[in-house]
């Protein structure tokens, strides 16, 4: 069986912003234009590959800040998580098991699903 760690409620708090902070900036970057900078389309059939992007109207200072924002935060809470004190109390040989069992935390404390068991 695998062991279990009490991690301190902070730390799981910061883990669980992580996350949404990510799932925030991702779903950003996925409405945003393909391009920050205003930039022609283009067509290359040429490589391996056929690549195709659509002429791009770039980011506006809104959406840029936006993103730098996201982006901002996103390391704060990476650079919080990463160097907790909890940490120094795992045993180095332990650490990327913990750092993994965090990372799902969330899911093993959601109640599962109506009507059946949470997936494995």
């Amino acid at each position: 069986m695998a062991k279990t760690y009490d991690f301190p409620s902070d730390l799981l708090a910061g883990q669980e912003e992580l996350h949404q902070v990510r799932a925030e900036l991702l779903a950003l970057l996925k409405r945003l234009p393909w391009s920050v900078e205003p930039l022609d389309g283009f067509s290359d059939d040429k490589g391996w590959r056929q690549i195709e992007r659509p002429a791009s109207p770039g980011w506006t200072p809104d959406e840029q800040a936006e993103v730098e924002k996201l982006r901002e935060r996103e390391r704060e809470l990476a650079v919080f998580v990463s160097c907790h004190r909890f940490w120094a109390e795992v045993a180095t040989e332990e650490r990327v098991a913990a750092r993994s069992l965090l990372k799902h935390a969330r899911e093993t404390t959601e109640d599962p699903p109506e009507g059946g068991a949470r997936e494995a």
